[in-house]
């Protein structure tokens, strides 16, 4: 086993006290948006001696990954693992298929566009599904309502805009209604001013106010979005989507397509090695609406929870319906002076452990390691069965 030293990102989003706090260091008043733990290139998590994880791997793939995650993904661990900590509400995104994700990502580099470029679309080959389980009350936006119920909570809000995307999903209550809905408010050639953003959020907080609202939750996210990102159409997009609010310990997967905002809150989260995203609004950063476009699934579904499932009387795994990865959470409650690893920890092949709460002591056929709040191990495929024991929470990252 090797600690693991996780990339903090420091994007404008994040809380300044809640990622410090989990991980026992000091605060600078910046905000510290995402932690990550993993192998990719563009932020690797480094060992304890400075080398980097994706580096290690590279010169071992055998004994780091297995013969069976490299038969299905190559030289590469399949899955990254991070902990979010939005204070404010991230970009409207979607992410693309793996085919998608190839076809650009080549078409890009054949150009000469450099990984780092602004013009980039993509910064891998990779599709990007991903699920978040809930560490605090976590709040999101996921998946579009049917056109009916979109078209009743834009009902009456009485603004020329909102009255244009009713209009379009009573004439049209399909997917291809909710498109042009949604097209209206995101293609660049049709983007609304900011004026017109400002008179809904303005009819939303009037029905707020009013006690009217058909929705008064999804109102008064619009209200806090307008709050972190005036005059965005993203903000008025809001109305046609989910809202979502998950407890500690709930889970969501958003696969391929869907389109996602988390809002507030700290979850850890898991999902395919790859950082494509396409935006649509709610950011400063580059947002192409023809390609994102081309990637977003309008059709109405609800937020896809995912239930966590007992393995042992201590751990519950979280199934995801994809090959790139799996989360289990395993609580340890052994008595002062009883931290004997005995305690058989599910899974199996390339590993991140990663502590939440407490210590707990990690086995291995190879060694020992201590695991408080907040650090990180990576696990080989090749080191044999993992047990653990002490009083604490960790979460374990990997491959089906």
């Amino acid at each position: 086993m090797w600690e693991l030293d996780g990339h903090v990102q420091h994007y404008a989003w994040g809380s300044t006290t809640a990622l410090p706090e989990f991980l026992g260091r000091e605060a600078d008043g910046t905000p510290w948006a995402e932690v990550w733990f993993g192998a990719h290139p563009l932020a690797p998590s480094h060992l304890g001696g400075g080398a980097r994880l994706d580096e290690i791997i590279s010169a071992d793939p055998h004994r780091m990954l297995g013969d069976g995650v490299r038969n299905g993904f190559g030289d590469a661990l399949p899955y990254l693992l991070k902990v979010i900590a939005p204070e404010q509400p991230l970009s409207l995104q979607v992410h693309p298929t793996r085919e998608h994700a190839a076809e650009s990502f080549a078409a890009e580099t054949a150009a000469g566009l450099p990984l780092d470029s602004p013009l980039r679309n993509y910064r891998d080959a990779n599709h990007k599904p991903e699920m978040v389980v809930a560490l605090t009350r976590f709040t999101a936006l996921c998946g579009f309502r049917t056109p009916r119920r979109a078209a009743a909570i834009l009902d009456g809000l009485g603004t020329p805009l909102t009255d244009r995307l009713h209009r379009l999903l009573v004439d049209n209550p399909t997917a291809h209604g909710m498109r042009a809905a949604f097209r209206t408010l995101i293609a660049a050639s049709m983007r609304p001013p900011a004026s017109a953003v400002d008179e809904v959020v303005e009819a939303c907080r009037a029905r707020l106010d009013a006690g009217t609202s058909p929705s008064p939750r999804i109102d008064r996210t619009v209200v806090t979005l307008a709050e972190h990102h005036p005059g965005d159409a993203g903000v008025v997009a809001a109305l046609l989507l989910n809202p979502v609010t998950l407890q500690p310990g709930e889970a969501m997967f958003v696969p391929a397509g869907i389109l996602h905002a988390y809002v507030h809150g700290v979850g850890l989260e898991i999902m395919a090695a790859s950082d494509n995203v396409l935006r649509a609004g709610l950011t400063p950063k580059k947002v192409d609406a023809e390609e994102m476009l081309q990637c977003v699934r309008v059709a109405a579904a609800p937020p896809l929870r995912v239930a966590p499932e007992r393995q042992t009387p201590r751990s519950v795994a979280y199934y995801a319906p994809v090959d790139d990865f799996e989360l289990s959470i395993t609580d340890l409650e052994d008595a002062p002076g009883r931290f004997q690893p005995r305690h058989l920890v599910p899974g199996g092949g390339p590993r991140i452990v990663l502590g939440l709460e407490g210590e707990v002591l990690l086995q291995t056929d190879s060694g020992r390691s201590r695991l408080p709040a907040g650090r990180a191990v990576f696990v080989p495929a090749t080191a044999g069965v993992l047990r653990a024991g002490g009083a604490g929470r960790f979460a374990q990252a990997s491959v089906p």
